[in-house]
């Protein structure tokens, strides 16, 4: 037994599937920013015309952040998230839209454009149905997000400070889960100078980076700390130019994963701590964590159980669960904005040429929007 709104948006599917389709056919590489102010100019036209208040934040490098604002009131709901894709221009030739066995597929269809239509189709049949709001919502589209949101990020957190609830459309874990918490994570560049020799003749006078860099692999490697939720993982490695000569310069890239703030300080001192094994080498330490963990806080337990009733209203359950990695969420957690993820689209596939929508699911996730926006 499914509520009124689930069934309004049922109603509506074929209209949000052919907004999703337009969308998607707008290619947004996030290094592309004519591209991403494509679709930039079209979301802001289409919450312009639901009588949003519409502040274009201009880049000169990525694509125009968008604050987009509706309703009154000194208290506000900050909904985040961003329409930048990983996919390059061209993508559409090798994944094109399609709907195929109950799902829609196309590069962005997943993560995240279709949470975007979903909060725009929500405060459509709000303001058609003339439904009161508790707070001012303030959607934030960001064009960054795919690679750190690098120009975004002092725009949400200051959104963030001013909101009382932050919740991101980022797509929901594959299972549908509502996302309460994500681990934090950085990259540290570990480079190794040695001293370049003839492998033959002068061996003894040469310093190899790659033997250093060796050394601190294994060590790095093993900062991991399963039960605090903290992971290290040497990814890349660089060096050497030809086997004869003993190589001079050697380079690690490391992924930093943390699911306690805490762990922060801890990773970041080890690893500038790294002192050289081998005489002579010498070591530099790059990098960092940028983004602390969205912890599951009681705050946020108490919004999960909320969005929890709206979603039985409606007829189904929602269930949460945590995640590996990180988004935009972060930033507003590391703020101390109870932040809720993971409310956009079920399905499966981000940054995959599987990436997909269940189409099913679509109605009933819009409807969850909606009573959140509401009652909050």
């Amino acid at each position: 037994m499914t509520s009124k709104w689930t069934d309004h948006f049922q109603q509506q599917l074929p209209e949000i599937l052919e907004e999703l389709r337009t969308y998607v056919e707008i290619e947004t590489p996030t290094h592309n920013k004519q591209a991403v102010d494509q679709l930039g100019h079209l979301i802001a036209d289409r919450f312009r015309a639901l009588g949003c208040k519409i502040d274009t934040l201009y880049q000169p490098t990525y694509g125009d952040q968008l604050r987009i604002e509706y309703g009154d009131g000194p208290e506000q709901i900050m909904v985040l998230g961003h329409f930048d894709t990983v996919k390059e221009l061209g993508t559409l030739v090798q994944e094109p839209w399609k709907i195929e066995d109950g799902r829609v597929y196309g590069p962005g269809t997943y993560d995240m454009k279709a949470g975007i239509i979903f909060s725009y189709f929500a405060l459509k049949t709000i303001i058609e149905q003339q439904i009161p709001l508790q707070s001012k919502l303030v959607f934030f589209w960001n064009t960054d997000e795919e690679i750190g949101s690098v120009s975004s990020e002092k725009w949400i957190r200051e959104e963030a400070k001013r909101s009382k609830f932050a919740l991101v459309i980022e797509p929901a874990a594959g299972d549908g889960s509502l996302k309460t918490s994500r681990k934090g994570g950085g990259d540290f560049i570990l480079k190794v100078k040695g001293r370049a020799a003839h492998a033959g003749n002068d061996h003894a006078l040469g310093v190899n980076a790659i033997e250093e860099l060796a050394h601190h692999v294994i060590a790095i490697q093993g900062f991991t700390d399963y039960d605090a939720g903290t992971t290290l993982s040497v990814g890349t490695i660089r060096g050497g130019t030809v086997s004869n000569v003993v190589p001079d310069y050697a380079e690690a890239d490391i992924d930093v994963r943390i699911s306690a703030s805490s762990e922060a300080d801890r990773i970041t001192t080890l690893m500038h701590q790294l002192k050289p094994v081998l005489p002579g080498a010498q070591l530099i330490v790059e990098g960092g964590i940028t983004k602390h963990p969205m912890e599951r806080t009681a705050a946020t337990e108490q919004l999960f159980l909320h969005a929890q009733e709206q979603a039985l209203l409606e007829g189904f359950t929602l269930t949460e669960r945590g995640v590996g990695g990180t988004s935009d969420g972060n930033f507003t957690a590391d703020e101390g904005t109870p932040t809720l993820d993971g409310l956009g689209p079920v399905g499966d596939g981000a940054h995959a040429s599987h990436e997909h929508v269940v189409i099913e699911a679509i109605p009933g996730r819009i409807a969850v929007l909606l009573r959140l926006f509401t009652s909050l």
